[in-house]
């Protein structure tokens, strides 16, 4: 079986990240899997075929945030929270495309390919599975919709347009040209949590069609729960805190709610004194000074391995997003022993067993939040344990293999 993925990077966000993990493990059951990419930026991989980032990737990428800009009123702290996929590259032409058994299509906006491309891929004859990591596929332009259900009905009026009195905008009308493709192409999808599922089932864009629940694969053996590095070369605090650790690929995305975790740190109260551990790019490192308790913030950490340990050396994980589909970071460092604590009620409800493996926290719920922290100090919970219980849900193989069963059902018929 041939299985040809496409992302827009290899290791570039969380998407990229599981997607190049989903990559390994397919290959490791015998799966003849590879991905195609925007733009790759790790190390070379036999597997992975770039489309590369010359004058026609940038002018997509470029022409398609000039048509959100335009349409949302010229506001900047829009403009990524949604994607048209209006233009892209040619990625039906790439000869692993035409070589693929099935087409696993990813996360690929930002002018990596078109809602064209998609209806190309399928002209080829190719069966298309379609993982869903955010909302984007079930909503007109947004990856997540917060609060607003415009998307149970046809959208339009979008508030990330600045301009809720229109009810035919830029949403409605790229919401009518998904309805027009799922219409015409057989498209599989894959939610990759239960709560994203849910999701599917209220939009308009996805109701009445089947969606797969698989979560994402993990590599969970390279998470040990006794670090080898120690503290001090890892450039932890060496005082002996106990450890709170938050990453993300951007730490202050409105999306990841850093002010809530500030907050919910902030009101900790427990006798046993903690230090906060941040990974991740940061735009405002102001934010942080608010801080009343010790810190570090260590930058985006490209080696896994490196994470890997600063997870094994930390006893909280800690997740105060607005909203998530399935966060790695929680299972990451669940798998090395840390002790899962953020807001409930969507994906993280897949990985928290709440007041066993973690601690869920009420929706906004900052001093809730705290008094998690606060449990989670004190749980008793083995680190061992912890790690048994992501893998349990989450390991690679395990993963690897749902989806090769959902490849051999497809290609059944």
């Amino acid at each position: 079986m041939k299985v040809t993925l496409v992302n827009h990077s290899d290791i570039v966000g969380g998407a990229s990240m599981v997607s190049l993990r989903l990559l390994d493990a397919l290959r490791s059951q015998g799966i003849d899997a590879r991905m195609v990419v925007k733009e790759a930026r790790g190390l070379p991989h036999e597997a992975i075929s770039s489309l590369g980032g010359g004058l026609a990737a940038r002018a997509a990428f470029v022409g398609e945030r000039l048509r959100i800009f335009t349409a949302n009123g010229f506001r900047r702290d829009t403009l990524f929270k949604v994607s048209v996929a209006d233009r892209g590259l040619p990625v039906y032409r790439h000869p692993w495309i035409a070589d693929a058994d099935i087409v696993a299509l990813n996360w690929f906006n930002q002018g990596m390919m078109s809602l064209d491309g998609v209806r190309r891929i399928a002209a080829l004859g190719k069966p298309i599975v379609w993982t869903m990591h955010d909302m984007w596929p079930m909503t007109g332009i947004c990856h997540h919709a917060g609060l607003c259900d415009r998307f149970t009905d046809r959208c339009g009026r979008c508030p990330f347009l600045g301009r809720p009195s229109r009810c035919r905008d830029l949403s409605s009308r790229i919401f009518d040209r998904k309805m027009k493709l799922y219409n015409a192409v057989d498209i599989r999808f894959v939610a990759v949590s239960r709560w994203l599922a849910g999701q599917a089932a209220r939009s308009a864009l996805l109701a009445g069609r089947h969606v797969e629940v698989i979560n994402n694969a993990f590599p969970l053996d390279r998470y040990p729960v006794e670090p080898t590095l120690s503290r001090r070369a890892l450039g932890l605090p060496d005082d002996g805190r106990r450890l709170v650790v938050m990453c993300a690929a951007r730490l202050d995305d409105s999306i990841k709610n850093l002010p809530a975790a500030i907050d919910a740190l902030n009101l900790y109260e427990g006798s046993t004194p903690i230090a906060a551990v941040f990974c991740g790019d940061i735009r405002r490192p102001e934010l942080l000074d608010s801080l009343k308790i010790p810190y570090v913030s260590l930058g985006n950490i490209t080696d896994a391995d490196r994470l890997a340990q600063i997870y094994a050396h930390c006893d909280v994980v800690l997740s105060s997003s607005s909203f998530e589909s399935l966060p790695s970071t929680l299972i990451e460092g669940m798998a090395a022993g840390a002790v899962p604590v953020g807001f409930g009620g969507d994906g993280r409800d897949e990985i928290i067993d709440h007041l066993s493996t973690g601690y869920l926290a009420r929706r906004g719920d900052c001093a809730d939040m705290a008094a998690g922290i606060k449990w989670a100090i004190g749980a008793e919970t083995s680190r061992e344990i912890l790690h048994k219980a992501a893998a349990a849900r989450f390991d690679s193989v395990l993963i690897a293999r749902r989806y090769i069963d959902l490849f051999n059902k497809i290609l059944a018929k």
